[in-house]
């Protein structure tokens, strides 16, 4: 296993604003799957970065007084700010307005216009500013966007154009031959029936109606537009150009997942292995369209005054509950949804009553009864190998979820152990059996049963709250945090000590802490 890799990315967001927490999300989700690999033993490089050029962001930094470069710059810190924040361990983030990326950028422009892929013409047409989408007439229904809904501009310019159409039956056959390479199925069942077997349209690869991005190399009237700018990162944050292809490339691409936006999947599953197929470089493994993160009215957005911040939701609930909850909260296929009320009741029932609790409730019991020293696990009876036969399948059940990326799913599987160990108590009563000192050994399996559970969630939980979880562990003296030493109950060693009983998720009081947030944001 220590020579498998595993490449993954985020798709690099675009710094003409701070991201909400439903942009949020996908950093932590790709963060948790990072981890997942990296404790299954995998070489794991995980990237993400902003994307820095674009005319959204001349405008936003004409409005603000300052240079693109000072305003993208800006932004972008303050990504990494929330990424680090979150607990997000990326390998590398890159920045578009980076010198080595630019200089791929413009190698890869002339090497597809070389060999015929690129071609001058001019475009005239619907232009969505914000998304920086370009629309026909049948697309643009009412003038305004169909992905946003908002105004479109009529722009007309001279502009190079690739040509999709040469690539499109490639891409479908590619498609048709690997069904795992777009996930979830029915967004690749979109991609094919909606975007290709309809017909490509080539593609609008540069822009002369503003000057913020990559020149073209030999024609600077022109600047590089985001499809070959931004979507090329994946390849030149490992060092690649057309010249050379660096170690990382070599060692990590195709990268094993690209984790995106399902709103933005036509452009990773259509455009991006268009590119990659005339560069004649193989194709990422898969690329997942994840759903979005809304609230009670719809996606979030400045205009609608629904938008929630991460580092909001760290002050009010810390930085494991904020990953637990969104991480948990989002179905596979299908868009989650998020509250303060939603947070408060999910950190309630599951962090603080159902984990956290076990977790007291079992220290404080081996102290008590065996001054903090784990027992033997002595005989195994019925109710004992229901709960280890639970704990198992629990466990299988978690690893295939993680695998497929069912996040939500495989954090409820790891909380069937945390319930079952709960219910385990109250089955076996060992505060009863404490009172009789013939069931001293019986006592002293219950406890350790617990205990190894409690080890297990530990490592299990990890990827979503690897705080949390290293505080757990710590307190069990656990120091092996890999995915396969889960896969055995019975490896917690006793004679060992444990530490003392302590909170790992206080519960929180639903009324106040709605008081507070509205007294901070003005709104729940």
């Amino acid at each position: 296993m220590e020579n498998k890799t595993f490449y993954i990315t985020t798709a690099i967001p675009y710094a003409s604003r701070k991201p909400h927490i439903g942009n949020t999300y996908e950093a932590i989700l790709t963060d948790a799957i990072a981890r997942y690999k990296k404790a299954l033993g995998y070489d794991v490089f995980f990237m993400t970065g902003t994307d820095e050029h674009g005319q959204k962001i001349e405008d936003c930094a004409k409005e603000a007084g300052v240079s693109p470069k000072e305003y993208a710059n800006g932004v972008s810190e303050e990504i990494k700010r929330l990424w680090d924040l979150l607990g997000v361990e990326y390998d590398h983030f890159i920045k578009t307005t980076d010198d080595y990326h630019e200089a791929a950028v413009k190698g890869i422009f002339q090497k597809l216009y070389d060999q015929g892929d690129i071609y001058k013409s001019s475009y005239e047409g619907w232009y969505c500013v914000p998304d920086e989408s370009f629309y026909t007439d049948t697309q643009a229904k009412d003038g305004v966007c169909p992905d946003c809904g908002r105004p479109l501009k009529r722009a007309h310019e001279d502009a190079y154009f690739f040509n999709m159409k040469k690539y499109s039956e490639r891409l479908i056959q590619y498609i048709e031959e690997h069904p795992d390479f777009i996930v979830p199925a029915s967004r690749k069942n979109e991609m094919i029936n909606n975007f290709l077997k309809p017909g490509l349209q080539d593609l609008c690869v540069t822009r002369s109606s503003f000057k913020w991005g990559v020149q073209v190399p030999f024609d600077p009237e022109h600047v590089i537009y985001v499809w070959i700018d931004a979507l090329s990162n994946y390849i030149t944050g490992l060092g690649y150009t057309v010249d050379k292809q660096g170690e990382l490339f070599q060692k990590y691409w195709p990268a094993d997942v690209h984790i995106i936006g399902k709103d933005i999947l036509r452009f990773h599953t259509i455009y991006w292995p268009i590119i990659l197929m005339a560069l004649g470089l193989p194709l990422p493994k898969q690329v997942f369209g994840h759903p979005w993160l809304t609230t009670a009215t719809g996606k979030m957005s400045k205009s609608k005054g629904n938008t929630i911040y991460a580092d909001d939701l760290v002050n009010h609930f810390g930085r494991d509950g904020v990953r637990y909850y969104v991480l948990s909260e989002m179905p596979y296929a299908n868009d989650g949804t998020i509250s303060y009320e939603n947070v408060i009741s999910r950190f309630n029932t599951d962090l603080a009553n159902t984990l956290g609790n076990l977790l007291a409730r079992t220290l404080s019991m081996t102290k008590k009864y065996f001054d903090s020293v784990i027992p033997e696990q002595g005989e195994i009876t019925e109710l004992d190998s229901s709960l280890i036969s639970e704990a198992k399948a629990s466990f299988e059940k978690y690893c295939k979820e993680m695998d497929e990326f069912k996040l939500a799913d495989a954090l409820d599987s790891a909380m069937d152990i945390a319930r079952r160990a709960n219910k385990y108590i109250d089955e076996t009563t060992p505060w009863a059996l404490a009172k009789d000192e013939s069931q001293k050994a019986r006592l002293g399996s219950v406890l350790y049963n617990l205990l190894e559970s409690l080890r297990i969630l530990g490592v299990i939980l990890r990827p979503a709250m690897p705080d949390s979880c290293d505080k757990l562990l710590a307190s069990l003296g656990v120091e092996d945090k890999t995915i396969a030493s889960a896969a055995e109950f019975g490896k917690l060693q006793s004679g060992n000590k444990v530490g003392e009983s302590f909170v790992l998720f206080a519960r929180l009081d639903e009324a106040k802490m709605l008081e507070e947030i509205e007294k901070e944001n003005g709104n729940v």
